[in-house]
């Protein structure tokens, strides 16, 4: 269920190129979180309170806030390759901050199927010559290091008691929505004239790219362990090679579909949850009396 999220923001590369109008990612990033963070609002019609209106602050500067900009900087001055690389090294730092900030022991498999999705990733986006710029490369180590402290600390906090995820989500999306828009209007001026396909590009990042998308992120934060989740990370630029080959005609070569396979191969192996050494299975349960007489 939560491989939906990043199946879903694989899509944007396209989306964006495809319906948006050009040059305005600070306008894009706002659109996509603000009206999707006050939908979510609405529907799960709860507000912070205490405590909760400094971590909702800190976890939407984070995970939306920080990360939409760096992100999209970080795509503007890099190759689209090279950033997708850059952001790959996201589960490493959440390997590092889970084992500081929940406890979770660093384990050999969660390191190596790290840096092996990190390889996939980078078999499948970065061709040959790609420039590097110090500034992009800044940006994406920045925004996947928002995105990981942003995951942890969500498996750190939780929520609050009787808080749905709908209300936790808004929350994040709405304070990180209301953090972009006056960078958005300083940098990029008034919004731009919209025609009929880019509202319907706009659309859908509001409601299936960003709404059901990161709801469906902190749904799945709140049941897998903070490695795991993130490993599902090279989901996403794997669909981006996948449409841009079906949909764009973008080659995709043995080295491509290797690395595929490898990214493919880390994520499965994340989610495996290892069998602590000498635990015997867990005994099935008792046969109910009535069932075995009935036999």
């Amino acid at each position: 269920m939560t491989a939906l999220a990043p199946i879903s923001w694989g899509t944007t590369y396209f989306v964006t190129t495809e319906f948006l109008p050009p040059d305005r990612p600070l306008f894009t990033a706002l659109t996509r979180a603000l009206p999707a963070g006050l939908l979510l609002l609405a529907a799960g019609r709860r507000l912070p309170r205490g405590v909760w209106w400094g971590r909702a602050a800190v976890l939407g500067a984070l995970n939306i806030g920080a990360f939409f900009p760096l992100l999209f900087l970080a795509a503007y001055r890099l190759p689209g390759g090279v950033a997708a690389v850059v952001g790959s090294v996201g589960p490493l730092f959440v390997v590092g901050l889970a084992a500081l900030l929940l406890g979770e022991r660093p384990t050999v498999r969660a390191v190596l199927t790290a840096v092996a999705a990190a390889l996939g990733v980078s078999l499948v986006v970065l061709k040959a010559g790609a420039a590097f710029d110090l500034v992009g490369v800044l940006a994406g180590l920045g925004s996947s290091a928002c995105m990981a402290t942003g995951t942890v600390l969500t498996k750190r906090w939780g929520r609050p008691a009787g808080v749905g995820l709908l209300a936790l989500t808004g929350w994040q999306l709405t304070a990180g929505g209301l953090l972009i828009a006056p960078v958005a209007l300083l940098v990029e001026g008034a919004p731009p004239a919209l025609d009929g396909r880019a509202v319907s590009g706009y659309l859908y990042l509001v409601l299936l790219n960003t709404a059901a998308a990161y709801w469906i992120w902190m749904w799945g934060v709140s049941r897998l362990t903070a490695t795991s989740v993130t490993l599902l990370g090279p989901l996403s630029p794997v669909t981006a090679a996948v449409i841009g080959w079906a949909a764009l005609g973008q080659a995709l070569g043995p080295v491509q579909l290797l690395g595929m396979a490898v990214a493919l191969s880390a994520t499965f192996l994340a989610q495996r949850a290892p069998r602590r050494p000498g635990t015997p299975p867990a005994p099935a349960p008792a046969e109910p009396a009535v069932t075995a007489a009935r036999r």
